[in-house]
This record gives C-alpha cells, sequence and structure tokens, in this order.
C-alpha cells in the first residue's frame, strides 16, 4: 500500500502523516492521527494579537512510533536537544498545511509567519509539540475568529476539557467563547467512499473545526 511505503520511507511520525494528508487520507471519511489541543491567544501591549500559541500532544500509538530511533543519553527520558531535529522537521512540514489554523479579523483573513519557539517534550510516553504562530502583520480587531482543524481530517484535533483556549494580555473587556465541532459521525457514515472521492473533499474536515471568537469594547 503507498501509505504504508511512504510511511517507512519518511523516518518522521509527523511529517509522514502531512505528506499523506494531501492523498492518501482523501479515501477515507476518518482521522489517522489524534491530537489534544491547548490554544492561547497572544496580545501584544497596544492590544493588537500577535498571534497564536499551541500545544499540540499526539495519541499513544503516534508518540510511541514517532520516538522510534530517537538516540537518548538515558532510557525513557528525552530532552528537548534530543527531540530538536523531529521538532524542526514538524514545525517545517506544518507550511504546507497552513499550520491547521486560519485566522480572520472582522471577516478578513490573516496570514501566519512559520512558528517560532518551538520544542517537543514526553511526558507520560506522550509526545507534545509547542510553538507559538506569529501573525504577519499584528492586527487589532473587534472581531476575532481563529479555527483549527486538518482540512483533509487526516488529523483530529480534539481540545483539552480544561483550560482549552485561554487569552493573554488580550485588552480589558474581550470575551473569549470557544466552541467544540459538532458530531460529524453521522455525516460521515452517509458519505460513501465512491462519493467521498468523486466530490470536492479538499475541506472535509472543516465540518470538524474547533472555533474560537474573541469580541473586544
Amino acid at each position: 500500500m503507498l501509505g504504508l511505503l511512504r510511511l517507512a520511507v519518511l523516518r518522521t511520525a509527523l511529517a509522514a502523516a502531512l505528506t499523506l494528508s494531501a492523498g492518501v487520507a482523501a479515501a477515507h471519511a476518518h482521522p489517522h492521527v489524534w491530537i489534544t489541543a491547548t490554544s492561547e491567544l497572544v496580545y501584544g501591549p497596544d492590544g493588537a494579537l500577535t498571534g497564536v500559541r499551541h500545544s499540540w500532544a499526539f495519541d499513544d500509538m503516534f508518540s510511541t512510533y514517532a520516538l522510534q530511533g530517537i538516540e537518548t543519553k538515558q532510557k525513557g527520558v528525552y530532552t528537548r536537544e534530543e527531540l530538536a531535529p523531529l521538532a524542526q522537521t514538524n514545525v517545517e512540514s506544518l507550511k504546507e498545511f497552513a499550520f491547521f489554523t486560519f485566522a480572520k479579523a472582522e471577516g478578513k483573513k490573516q496570514k501566519f509567519n512559520e512558528p517560532v519557539d518551538y520544542y517537543l517534550d514526553v511526558n507520560n510516553s506522550v509526545l507534545t509539540l509547542h510553538f507559538f504562530l506569529p501573525l504577519k502583520a499584528p492586527v487589532k480587531s473587534k472581531e476575532m475568529a481563529v479555527e483549527v482543524f486538518d482540512p483533509s481530517y487526516f488529523i483530529d484535533f480534539t481540545f483539552a476539557d480544561k483550560d482549552p483556549v485561554k487569552l493573554a494580555g488580550a485588552p480589558a473587556g474581550c470575551a473569549l467563547k470557544f466552541e467544540r465541532p459538532n458530531d460529524g459521525t453521522a455525516t460521515a457514515q452517509r458519505m460513501s467512499e465512491d462519493n467521498f472521492l468523486s466530490g470536492d473533499n479538499s475541506n472535509y474536515g472543516a465540518m470538524f473545526a474547533n472555533k474560537i471568537e474573541v469580541k473586544c469594547p
């Protein structure tokens, strides 16, 4: 199977998943990688949104696969330095997929620069990617919307139950609203594989978007 061959060739797990999400995943209306996320919208002293800080914890199976072959000084203990090459590969792979993060200020699309301050850590065998995603230009807006999802639905993003989204340095009076995706299981079941392949499935994952809204005075 092409997907398995690619996985064997690509040594870093997230890079493999990102590459496959553009092709193999289109044939399946279900995810292959699961991420538990938390996010923080970061504001500057002038009240402008500067970017989004993400933490993405991968599922157990994926974490185990990703850590295979990484040399460590102490067995089972991974330092940031030892995980740095994998972290770099991961964040570089995100660009092709728009970082799975989509922002609008008062309805106008906003663009991001490449991630900074990124690193990986391992806690209880769970691999977590941390990074800051800066906007190309900080933006002041009374209405800001941010969505996190994989358009191909190869990767499923589920936000943590506790404190899924926070505001950092937001102006006084700004109100945060977080909406989890509706259960799309029934919709996915109604879509046969033939219909899924023949239609435009490039943004299928939008049905499973996590939506963040901020309204400021």
